[in-house]
């Protein structure tokens, strides 16, 4: 095991006095194999510009521009935060979310909040037909 020892003592990282900026060391585990090289990127910074409470309130234009993407580029990489529950979304407002326990995912529809995986696997059963059942 490396021992860790502090390299530079007065530069030791602090909250910032003004804004506020977190992220969780599992999104690199846990979501950052799954993720394009630009959602990452999407990401870093929208964790950098929130408020205490996720919040940021760039626009596409902006964002685009700071992170030298296409719009098209940049409206995929939100896509894959937002299919991976990353994220929130409500033009203006975006909300970099804490991040979902293991076996939980957010229903589909906006605003029904989160689910079991459980939950998920028995609405696919019971969407599945029986043996011998003809599905309409």
């Amino acid at each position: 095991m490396i021992h860790k020892r502090i390299l530079v003592p007065e530069r030791l990282r602090r909250p910032p006095a003004t804004g506020w900026s977190w992220l969780d060391r599992r999104f690199l585990r846990e979501h950052g194999d799954y993720l394009s090289r630009e959602a990452v990127l999407l990401y870093l910074f929208l964790v950098a510009v929130a408020d205490r409470h996720g919040l940021s309130f760039y626009s596409d234009h902006a964002l685009a521009s700071r992170l030298r993407l296409s719009r098209p580029v940049l409206e995929r990489a939100r896509e894959e935060l937002l299919q991976r529950d990353l994220i929130a979304q409500q033009l203006p407002l975006i909300q970099v979310l804490s991040l979902p326990a293991p076996g939980v995912q957010r229903r589909a529809e906006p605003g029904q909040g989160l689910m079991l995986l459980g939950d998920v696997f028995r609405q696919m059963l019971a969407a599945t037909p029986a043996p011998g059942r003809k599905t309409p």
